[in-house]
């Protein structure tokens, strides 16, 4: 028995949105139902690096859905936040691994570049919340922040509504013309200011930024905002009152009022339990009922969970391994 490397390359060509969404969709609603197990995600700070490690363990089963396949599955990513790595080593800023494991039996099936599974997943777990909280017309996506999250919120939202024109904003003109001209063949798509990306049917925030920079004023009446940048306590895109005003949904209690959109105004008392509206999985259940006629703006507060992690794992492995793709190779020596 062998373990299958899967580098950059073949994730992102074996983690294909419309396999990768409603896997996703498939991990919320097993963590309503009570069928993950996902410790929180541990920090190791390396302050003389001015970096830190992040280890997300989780344990996915989906036996007892209805509508999708049954399978489980157990996983850990091993990523890293180091600023300095661009201009001091020439090395991204962040870098995962993750090892994915056959739960019965605990063989690691596969390791694989976390990094891009990160950006499939972050993307897919948006388009899910996008499907559950957006107008069904939505045709128009705002995108603050054209880094590389940006091109996952495009493809993966423009699978579950029919987008046709995007406004991305960003403080480097590069960025914008290089995500411009990524996707003018397929879609209306602009450089623009925040606040005409705010004022779209649907709104992806993707920076890293510690004081908002997102308007109230500027967001249309009845859009949906996936706040996605805020990784980290003291991250914060959005204005508390954007918060006050909106009906919220969290990915996770634990680590969204920690580290999530919410953390500052909750740690401040400005924010709190009487004004979240739930979680993802409830709603992907429908224990909590989703977009109603009677709502303006919704927000989805995304920090990003283990289990979405294994579940996006699950679509490149089983697809790579179908294909013949990937390099098996011994890694117990038991071969």
């Amino acid at each position: 028995m062998q373990t299958l490397l899967l580098d950059s390359d073949a994730v992102a060509a074996n983690a294909q949105m419309p396999d990768v969404i409603p896997a996703v969709e498939e991990a919320f609603a097993a963590d309503d139902r009570g069928d993950v197990q996902m410790p929180a995600k541990s920090y190791i700070e390396l302050e003389q690096y001015n970096g830190d490690f992040r280890s997300m363990p989780a344990y996915l089963d989906v036996t007892g859905s209805a509508t999708a396949e049954e399978w489980d599955a157990a996983a850990v990513k091993w990523v890293n936040v180091h600023p300095d790595n661009p201009s001091d080593h020439d090395l991204p800023t962040v870098m995962g691994t993750l090892i994915y494991s056959d739960p019965e039996t605990a063989y690691p099936l596969a390791i694989m570049d976390g990094t891009e599974l990160t950006l499939q997943r972050t993307g897919a777990a948006a388009a899910v919340a996008t499907d559950h909280l957006a107008i069904e017309g939505a045709t128009s996506l705002g995108i603050v922040g054209a880094g590389v999250q940006s091109y996952s919120q495009l493809e993966a939202i423009a699978e579950i509504r029919p987008i046709e024109t995007v406004v991305v904003s960003d403080v480097d003109d590069a960025r914008v013309a290089a995500f411009v001209e990524a996707f003018g063949d397929q879609f209306d798509v602009r450089g623009g200011s925040i606040e005409e990306a705010a004022s779209c049917d649907v709104l992806s925030t993707v920076t890293p930024v510690r004081e908002p920079i997102v308007p109230r004023e500027a967001l249309g009446e009845h859009t949906h905002v996936n706040a996605i940048g805020a990784d980290a306590a003291g991250k914060q895109e959005h204005e508390a009152q954007t918060l006050l005003d909106a009906k919220v949904v969290i990915d996770d209690y634990e680590q969204c009022t920690h580290s999530g959109e919410i953390n500052v105004p909750w740690a401040s008392g400005e924010f709190g339990e009487d004004d979240l509206y739930g979680e993802l999985g409830a709603i992907v259940t429908g224990h909590v009922e989703g977009r109603t006629a009677d709502d303006g703006i919704t927000l989805f507060d995304s920090t990003g969970l283990a289990i979405q992690d294994v579940a996006a794992a699950h679509v490149v492995y089983e697809r790579a391994t179908a294909d013949g793709e990937g390099t098996p190779f011994d890694l117990l020596g038991l071969d």
